[in-house]
């Protein structure tokens, strides 16, 4: 019987055992963000080396113990032969002065590369070998090697001690995995029978983990999509095809979802460990987060303490939520965040948001750096589309510099000479913004890009002074912002475009990608296999195309589970919602809703396109109607009053109508279950505003596959419009009618995108409208 292999790498290794101190997160300088920087001069040193120099030698070396064997593996940057004597390299980027930097400067650096050459030098059966640390300072472009001879006894004895003292912790994984495969093994589904579809979908999702490719699935609502894909994805776990499962939402309440189906299985005997990561801001324990020992008593010796706090709950806990992580987090005087961070190495599971796996700025590195067999279930994943977007691009305004210009005074000369050089630019770009209000850079701006760099460095060294001014806290927020804006920078390619506009007085500058599907394939790639899904996923080549997939992936259509005789779909396609028509129709919607409401005493939403239209039909239908409960969306909700808003819609009350905005919060992700909703009134087809970013993406995409608008406006719009109408039918008992009205959903365009559970439907008018309305309501 072959051992089980536990797996570290070496950086991870060195870390873990020899973390101690402070947490401090205060500002740095760069190693706050050195992937800006940091692999292009590796790679620079690297091509500097003569011929004889080996760059990123894979490494990997076991230790073999009764029972299992751990793997410590990693990259050396460098390996070269002088004078017969073997040089491991480690480089190293710093901002630091190279005059202030020894040997010891940081023991972790030192200990990652003695591992590396304690492997190598084993392996090639040397005696002695030399460990080389090249620090390189971003700012002066100047190197320091620093270079000692081990012999490799002295190399053993050091690893060795590492090793020794985490093989409890390798233990621990090895006892969890043994026990954690088994109960997976002995795991049934959850639920006594399969739903309609859900018994395909888990199969489907199991056979694309084990095949290592991505699944596109439209799943309406009904199937039970959370634990058909957790289910198989757990099950191919414990066959050892994937090691770990992130399950990527956009909103909390899915989250609260996925969470419930891993405690399900785990009532029914599985044994795994669910980490839900939170954002910093919402488990911090002071009221505005500064990891600093000097104003937190959690940062304070954090390190010194953290792994006690992580053996202690792994070993009485599996469920690592909020509430879980802050009292362990309290009990042992660590930060909470930090600490569920690291719990995400131990986690057979993670529930987090999509930009913890997508978004350059904020990703978990130290999961997607290298290659992995980790799967990725990717829920809502129409939200991902706009979502990537956002990730993937960056601006920068006017303001900010004037405003940082304005703040730093005479404090800051120099900087101050960079921010008029910008301001100049931004002038001369706000000029060719003539009459449109926007400018298209063709070439980009480099001459930008310079003047943004030096401004970087300035204010780095200005920010590490801790200058105490009124608004320090701005030009830590310009720094970052130009640091965001240089990352992405980075990643721009023709996937992007570079445009300008005025917004009032100000003036913008974004790095804007209109196709994320590159940048998605890139991180994909690194997982084993993404499994994405929603019940709005349609047309799905469109989506699987735009989300990163090809066409070797899968695509999956599954039919709704609900009795097709417990909906009515209706269609008043004799009304025109254009905006240019809009005003004329007023009161033939008002007269729309009025007869659907009027058909059976409930509750009912009505949803509109856009904050104007839908205040318009409320004053005309209110005066026409006082006596109707009716409730208004008010634009900038609070959560409490969006609550309050829901809480109205109860079962069996004398009924009441809710004016809500097309793609708004009452939308999407809303469950009102039984006769807490009994019809949709769905006014237009949710076309997004005609606006500069989406007609870039329109002429983009026409130039790529002739089908600018189609995505641009028309599928964004008809996912908000089947998002709506899936408010209704959310159980297999429910009842409920949904009104479409606009000419276009007889248009044969529209018609090929509606869902299968929307045939039969009927096209009426204001006449008929309640003749159908009657025999519906009348079925039994």
């Amino acid at each position: 019987m072959n051992k089980q292999n536990i797996k570290i790498s070496v950086r991870d290794l060195v870390e873990f055992i020899m973390r101690c101190g402070d947490l401090n997160n205060e500002f740095v300088g760069r190693s706050n963000n050195r992937a800006l920087e940091g692999s292009k001069i590796h790679r620079k040193i690297q091509r500097s080396q003569a011929e004889n120099y080996q760059k990123e030698v894979t490494l990997k070396h076991n230790v073999e113990y009764s029972e299992f064997i751990l793997t410590i593996e990693g990259r050396a940057d460098g390996i070269y032969n002088d004078n017969d004597m073997i040089t491991v390299d480690e480089i190293k980027t710093t901002t630091a002065s190279l005059d202030d930097i020894d040997v010891n400067y940081n023991p972790l650096h030192l200990a990652q590369a003695k591992c590396y050459a304690y492997i190598y030098g084993m392996q090639n059966d040397l005696v002695n070998i030399n460990v080389q640390l090249t620090y390189y300072n971003i700012d002066t472009d100047e190197i320091r090697y620093l270079k000692n001879t081990f012999s490799i006894e002295e190399l053993k004895k050091f690893f060795d001690d590492l090793v020794r003292k985490y093989y409890d912790w390798a233990k621990l994984s090895y006892d969890w995995i043994i026990e954690r495969n088994d109960s997976i093994k002995k795991m049934d589904f959850p639920y006594k029978d399969y739903r309609k579809g859900q018994r395909e979908l888990a199969v489907a999702v199991y056979r694309t983990v084990e095949r290592g490719k991505k699944l596109f699935v439209q799943a309406p609502t009904g199937i039970g999509k959370t634990i058909s894909t957790i289910f198989p994805a757990v099950k191919a776990m414990g066959e050892e095809l994937t090691s770990k499962i992130f399950y990527l939402t956009a909103k909390t309440i899915t989250r609260t979802v996925a969470e419930d189906a891993f405690n399900r299985m785990k009532d029914n005997g599985l044994k795994f460990k669910t980490l839900v990561l939170t954002a910093k801001e919402k488990i911090c324990f002071i009221e505005k987060p500064n990891c600093s020992p000097e104003t937190c008593e959690y940062a304070e010796g954090h390190f010194d303490r953290v792994n006690d706090a992580i053996m202690d709950i792994l070993k009485h806990e599996h469920n690592y939520s909020k509430e879980i992580i802050e009292k362990y987090a309290k009990k042992h005087r660590v930060c909470p965040f930090e600490f569920s961070l690291d719990l995400s190495l131990w986690a057979d599971a993670v529930i987090c948001d999509y930009n913890h796996v997508f978004d350059p700025n904020v990703s978990l590195k130290r999961f997607f750096q290298e290659n992995n067999d980790f799967t990725l279930l990717i829920d809502e994943a129409h939200n991902l589309v706009d979502r990537s977007r956002e990730m993937f691009s960056a601006e920068i305004n006017k303001k900010q510099f004037l405003d940082a210009k304005k703040l730093i005074k005479d404090k800051g000369p120099k900087i101050k000479k960079v921010l008029n050089n910008i301001n100049k630019i931004f002038l001369k770009l706000k000029k060719l913004c003539g009459d449109n209000n926007y400018y298209i850079i063709k070439d980009g701006e480099s001459e930008l890009f310079g003047y943004l760099r030096q401004l970087v460095n300035l204010l780095e060294e200005y920010l590490l002074k801790k200058v105490k001014i009124d608004e320090y806290e701005n030009i830590l927020d310009l720094y970052f912002d130009v640091l965001k804006y240089l990352k992405i920078s980075d990643l721009y390619d023709d996937t992007y475009t570079t445009y300008v506009e005025m917004i009032g007085y100000d003036v913008k500058i974004k790095l804007f990608c209109l196709d994320p599907s590159k940048l998605l394939f890139d991180i994909m790639k690194k997982c084993k296999s993404s499994i994405f899904f929603s019940a709005t996923m349609l047309p799905l080549k469109y989506y699987r195309s735009i989300l990163g997939g090809n066409d070797d992936d899968y695509m999956m259509y599954l039919y709704s589970p609900f009795d097709v005789n417990n909906r009515e779909i209706l269609i008043a396609d004799n009304v025109s919602t254009k905006y240019k028509d809009r005003e004329k129709t007023y009161q033939t919607i008002v007269d729309y809703i009025d007869l659907t409401v009027n058909g059976r005493i409930g509750n009912y939403m009505v949803f509109f396109p856009s904050y104007e239209y839908m205040n318009k039909v409320y004053k005309i239908f209110r005066q026409k109607y006082p006596e109707k409960s009716i409730y208004i969306q008010e634009s900038g909700m609070s959560d409490e009053e969006r609550y309050d808003f829901l809480n109205l819609f109860q079962e069996n009350n004398d009924g009441l109508i809710g004016f809500c905005v097309l793609g708004g919060v009452f939308s999407e992700g809303i469950d009102l279950k039984h006769n807490r909703l009994i019809g949709a009134i769905i006014v237009g087809v949710g076309l997004p505003q005609i606006c500069l970013e989406r007609n870039l993406i329109r002429d983009y995409f026409d130039r790529k596959y002739g089908l600018g608008y189609e995505f641009a406006y028309m599928y964004p719009g008809m996912n908000k419009v089947m998002q709506a109408a899936g408010r209704v039918i959310r159980t297999e008992t429910d009842k409920g009618v949904i009104l479409l009205i606009d000419e276009r959903y007889s248009h044969r365009n529209y018609v090929k995108l509606f869902p299968k559970e929307w045939f039969p439907n009927m096209r009426v008018n204001i006449d008929n409208i309640g003749k159908h309305l009657d025999k519906f309501w009348s079925m039994k």
